[in-house]
């Protein structure tokens, strides 16, 4: 998880062509050549290089830096979660993520909630049209992100138009 998070980080924009090209263009295959690039690195070196990469760069720091924010967040929750050691996330950063997360194209997010109204019920804020899905920021954003996880802290008539989409 940290090799894909930090990733893109050190790439120069030919780098990033490289590495689009290296994939196939395919995101998911873009991401698996970015961690081999960093897989002969140990975990101390990842820790020293996610330390020297606070602030995002490259990729990472488009979109005034929200690609970084939303990407983070959600892996440190992938991570958290697997623990069961849970975080509460300030409202503001939860807002930027939701907002962001759900267009952007490397989540696949627009498919899954599509026709859908989002509703964070923590934090107030919401987005969308349709039956609502209902639930805490984090959660919301988790299954946003497709991950299944969070769907049982989620309610309302769209949960299950979104539960079926995440499984596919």
């Amino acid at each position: 998880m940290v090799a894909h998070v930090i990733s893109y980080e050190e790439l120069s924009k030919a780098g990033l062509v490289g590495r689009f090209l290296r994939g196939g263009l395919a995101p998911d295959r873009v991401n698996a050549v970015g961690v081999r690039d960093y897989g002969d690195r140990s975990p101390d070196e990842l820790v020293a290089l996610l330390r020297n990469h606070l602030t995002p760069r490259g990729l990472t720091a488009g979109f005034g830096g929200r690609i970084a924010l939303t990407d983070g967040l959600i892996h440190h929750q992938d991570i958290r979660r697997s623990l069961d050691q849970p975080r509460t996330i300030p409202a503001e950063r939860m807002t930027i993520a939701l907002e962001f997360g759900r267009t952007a194209p490397t989540l696949h997010a627009r498919s899954r909630t599509r026709g859908l109204r989002l509703v964070a019920t923590d934090i107030g804020w919401s987005a969308g049209d349709g039956p609502a899905v209902e639930g805490p920021a984090e959660p919301l954003l988790m299954a946003v992100a497709g991950r299944p996880a969070a769907l049982p802290e989620l309610s309302g008539p769209g949960a299950q138009t979104l539960a079926e989409r995440i499984h596919g």
